[in-house]
């Protein structure tokens, strides 16, 4: 174990960091903005779990149980709005989802907000936008 010098100039062992990683799961299917994403969650001190489409979202997010859900809008197989509803209903303990898309459409904000989305995000945008609203839904 690591050690360091105390005030009294005595040596102590550091004790292993034991708060639990909050656990993102990010599903996306663009490989680039996957990255950048994972990059900075990571960087931020988060556990990343990645899904490339809407199916296999719905599977890790009841296999993973994650604290927060990251979700794009528009994917293969299943649409963000098919996992986010879903996800709504069959979950006992709800989870916090954020919705990113490239829609610029005001219609798909408002469903969204009806399915019970927590924060919803226009690409592009700046990372320091989606850490905040991440740091802010989990810190509740």
């Amino acid at each position: 174990m690591p050690e360091k010098k105390t005030d009294s100039g005595t040596t102590a062992v550091n004790e292993p960091d034991v708060r639990k990683k909050k656990r993102i799961l990010l599903v996306d299917d663009d490989p680039d903005i996957v990255e950048a994403i994972r990059a900075a969650l990571e960087a931020s001190g988060y556990e990343t779990i990645v899904a490339r489409d809407g199916n296999q979202g719905l599977v890790l997010a009841e296999t993973e149980n994650p604290d927060l859900v990251i979700l794009d809008m528009m994917m293969p197989k299943r649409s963000g709005f098919l996992v986010l509803e879903r996800l709504r209903r069959t979950r006992r303990v709800p989870v916090r989802i954020i919705m990113i898309t490239a829609n610029e459409g005001s219609r798909h904000k408002a469903y969204a907000e009806m399915l019970g989305v927590d924060d919803y995000i226009r690409k592009p945008f700046a990372m320091d936008r989606l850490l905040e609203s991440v740091n802010r839904l989990l810190a509740d």
